[in-house]
């Protein structure tokens, strides 16, 4: 698992790097894993735009992983490695003892040819999901549920992993990335060790024709627009703005934007 570069034989080549893939034993994913991606542009049910820079793309199929683990008890064996266009991280499909398949997400050091399981009591190596009840403390973990049975909600991405810090009787204390400290019911699933392909953060594009096949457009300054168009926008020659940063609708940039009541009691420590 590398970065490729180019020879710089032209402008949209020379800053250009790729992932080598060696890792990736497979092309063809399982059709009966597959399903229908439709594209929102960043648009809602009405039309109006709510995530704004996106659009086009090159077409995908969903994958669809396991982020349950509930074959509880079932000895699965990773089957192949594959690309997933979907997410930052490898999937790597598992065929279980009974015949059954399913793709997950690759953490890192696990290999074609392995064994892994799922459920309360299993050994504690990278790739088998347990109740965080049954993890010992200081184990690094992804794949977290946030109540029991709904599924993985955090440390999806590649390279990402939280640290198992404390238990109390129904909770434990999960440190994440950004320096946050959750607090998670003790029923829910994790899988061992970090997310696979950590060397993805350093992959350039090369040339803005790259982040359109991903479906990003462009970005345009505030500072670059007319007045009726942002807040930092006019002035006479190349102005800056004038104020501190803001949205086209005048909100500051860095205030706190979360507002969920509900949830504050789980967080001990916040990132900031």
């Amino acid at each position: 698992m590398g970065i490729k570069k180019y020879k710089p034989t032209s402008p949209g080549v020379r800053f250009r790097t790729v992932m080598d893939y060696a890792e990736v034993t497979s092309t063809e994913p399982v059709k009966a894993l597959l399903k229908p991606l439709r594209k929102t542009g960043g648009r809602n049910n009405t039309g109006g735009v709510t995530a704004w820079q996106r659009g086009g793309g090159n077409r995908r199929k969903y994958r669809l992983i396991d982020f349950k683990r509930d074959k509880v008890g079932v000895p699965a064996i990773v089957a192949t490695i594959e690309y997933d266009p979907n997410r930052s991280a490898r999937i790597a499909l598992l065929k279980y003892r009974d015949g059954d398949k399913r793709y997950i997400i690759v953490p890192a050091g696990l290999n074609v040819g392995q064994e892994i399981v799922s459920g309360k009591g299993a050994e504690i190596k990278v790739g088998n999901a347990l109740p965080l009840s049954d993890i010992p403390l200081g184990t690094f973990i992804h794949n977290i549920e946030l109540r029991p049975g709904q599924g993985a909600k955090m440390v999806r991405s590649a390279g990402s992993s939280a640290q198992l810090i404390a238990k109390e009787e129904t909770y434990v204390q999960v440190k994440v990335a950004s320096g946050e400290v959750r607090r998670i019911p003790s029923k829910c699933m994790a899988t061992i060790g970090q997310v696979g392909n950590p060397e993805h953060e350093n992959v350039s594009f090369g040339k803005a024709g790259r982040s359109r096949w991903v479906g990003r457009r462009p970005h345009v300054r505030g500072v670059a627009m007319n007045p009726i168009d942002h807040p930092l926008g006019g002035g006479e020659g190349r102005s800056s703005g004038g104020r501190p940063p803001c949205t086209p609708w005048g909100i500051p940039e860095g205030i706190k934007t979360r507002n969920n009541k509900r949830t504050d009691m789980y967080i001990v420590k916040r990132r900031k």
